[in-house]
This record gives C-alpha cells, sequence and structure tokens, in this order.
C-alpha cells in the first residue's frame, strides 16, 4: 500500500496541476456522475471536530474516504489545523491502494477550488485581492486566485495585528507585489474586487454592507453548520452559488442562518458550481453584481486529486 506524504503532496499537486482536476471533479460532481454521503462531522472538545468523507468517482471508477481532524489552535504552534489521511481503494479488486496526507491535500485543492469559481464568477478585469485570515488557507488562496485573475496587490486582515503584519511580509517577499496587512476587515475590502474569507471565526467578520458592487466573495472558513464568516445581508443581497446543494441545505452555515431569520429560501441558491462551469446556469449576469461562492469541500475533490497523484506513479 502505497502513502504519500505531505512533502511529496506539496511538491506534485501544484495549482497547474490541481484546478483542471478539481474543476472537471465538480462538474462531475453536479452532473450526478459521483456517489457520495454527505459528510458526518463529531464535535470533539472545544472547537475541535472530527469529520468522515466517503465517496467514489463513479460506479466504476475509483473510491475511498477521507478522514480529517480540525483542530483550530494548532496553527498558533506551527501545526496544520487539518490532520488526517484520504485513503484510496482500487476499482478492480476493491482493496486500498493508497494512503494520502489529507492536510496538505485539503489546503492545496481547497484553495484550487476557489480559484476555479473566481475564474468563472469574478470580473474579469479584477485585480485586488483581499484575504480575511492569515492562516494555511490564507496563504494556499493568495497563491491560487493569481492564476486565474492578473492580481496587483493583496490586502490581509486577522484578528491579530502583529501576526498579520507577519504574514503580509512574509507573502509580498514569496509573491513580489504589493501585500499589506489592513487594521480592520472593513478597511481590508474597501477597494477589492476579490474578497476571501478563511478564518475559524464563530460570528460574521465580513458585512455585505462593506462589500462593493461588482465583488466576488469566496466564504471557506466555515465548514459545517455553526460558526459564521459572512453576515445574512451579504448572503440575501449576492448571487449565491455553492459547491454542493445538499452539503449547504444542511450544513452551510451563513446561509441556514440567514434562512433561518426568514429572510431566504432554498430557492436563494442559485446553482451548484458545477452547474456554473458546464454552463447550464448562469454565474455572474453583470458587472455590478455580488457574487458569492460558499465552498463545504466535497469527498470528490479530495478523491479526485489523491487518484491523480497516486495513478501517476504507477
Amino acid at each position: 500500500m502505497r502513502f504519500i506524504d505531505r512533502e511529496e503532496v506539496a511538491r506534485r499537486l501544484t495549482y497547474e496541476v490541481c484546478i483542471p482536476i478539481v474543476r472537471a471533479a465538480m462538474i462531475a460532481f453536479s452532473r450526478g456522475e459521483t456517489k457520495q454521503l454527505l459528510r458526518s462531522i463529531i464535535p470533539l472538545s472545544g472547537d475541535r471536530v472530527f469529520g468522515v468523507m466517503p465517496g467514489a468517482m463513479g460506479a466504476h471508477g475509483p473510491f475511498g474516504a477521507k478522514l480529517i481532524s480540525v483542530f483550530p489552535e494548532n496553527f498558533a504552534h506551527g501545526v496544520q489545523s487539518h490532520q488526517g489521511l484520504v485513503i484510496l481503494f482500487d476499482p478492480d479488486s476493491g482493496a486500498p491502494v493508497c494512503a494520502v496526507h489529507a492536510g496538505e491535500l485539503t489546503a492545496i485543492r481547497t484553495a484550487a477550488a476557489s480559484a476555479v469559481a473566481t475564474d468563472i464568477l469574478a470580473r474579469k478585469d479584477s485585480r485586488r485581492l483581499a484575504v480575511l485570515g492569515y492562516g494555511e488557507q490564507a496563504a494556499t488562496h493568495a497563491r491560487a486566485i493569481r492564476k486565474t485573475r492578473d492580481i496587483e496587490s493583496i490586502v490581509v486582515w486577522g484578528r491579530s495585528a502583529e501576526r498579520g503584519r507577519v504574514f503580509a511580509e512574509r507573502m509580498h517577499e514569496e509573491l513580489s507585489l504589493p501585500f499589506v496587512a489592513a487594521e480592520s476587515a472593513r478597511e481590508a475590502v474597501r477597494f477589492a474586487d476579490i474578497i476571501c474569507t478563511v478564518t475559524s471565526a464563530a460570528e460574521p467578520i465580513l458585512k455585505g454592507e462593506w462589500v462593493r458592487p461588482g465583488t466576488h466573495v469566496n466564504v471557506v472558513g466555515s465548514g459545517f453548520a455553526g460558526p459564521v464568516e459572512v453576515d445574512s445581508d451579504l448572503v440575501v443581497n449576492s448571487r449565491f452559488i455553492v459547491d454542493s446543494r445538499e452539503g449547504v441545505l444542511r450544513q452551510g452555515a451563513e446561509f441556514l442562518r440567514a434562512k433561518e431569520a426568514g429572510l431566504i429560501g432554498d430557492e436563494h441558491i442559485v446553482a451548484e458550481i458545477g452547474q456554473v462551469l458546464a454552463g447550464d446556469i448562469p454565474g455572474r449576469r453583470s458587472p455590478d453584481e455580488i457574487t458569492v461562492y460558499k465552498s463545504l469541500g466535497h469527498v470528490v475533490q479530495d478523491l479526485s486529486t489523491a487518484w491523480a497523484l497516486y495513478s501517476q506513479t504507477q
């Protein structure tokens, strides 16, 4: 049984490799070509959770599951918050054939999914990116979004001004473009064309009234019902597109809060991103429209990227 460790995932799963794989996986998912169950989440102590995500890349395709723990406090100790494995099974023999480091895979494929959504939903002239959060996903999103738009400047905000400053300096050196830390989330998004929320916030850190017309927003940080990154005003006043309709109806915290308040119904979900990518449902309809992509992540993204890494070495 093959094991693909974190270093190999980071080396081989570049965004040039990952983005097309994730795009194809999203289309296949929305066409019903894949099989998966809604993720199971077990709350642990504090904000810690353990998740199980089973699925198959079609009736005759590879199948498997992601086993993942999320420990938000790990970041302060220089350790990945997402820890786990993606286990792959051979479609011909049914045997487990590979285990892949899930933390690194998740970090890269999640940012790649946001890049895919940004490419189809953001205005073509988008040049300014705001990232709310300064953890691992903040770094991967800054790298990935640049693959789909000619980003000229990036602003970051986080709860710790010092950590935000250190992160901005590090990313400025890596990406060689203006990368600065803002004192508030409102300031960070003031001139943004694209916004990515990648925090572990329990309550909204982004308000709809701060978001300019024509902005595209990737809402990524909250992966289950409970923690909310953006307020209901943004949800209500945006063209709201998701990675999984079933997933968001059951576990999309921002959507569920607005629905429980009586502000929207299930029909407010315009489409799954795979439907937009396939050309079945329009995405952005005008330069002034605010688009939101709510990302929960689904196991098809994990299986497709993990299988690509495995199969390319066989």
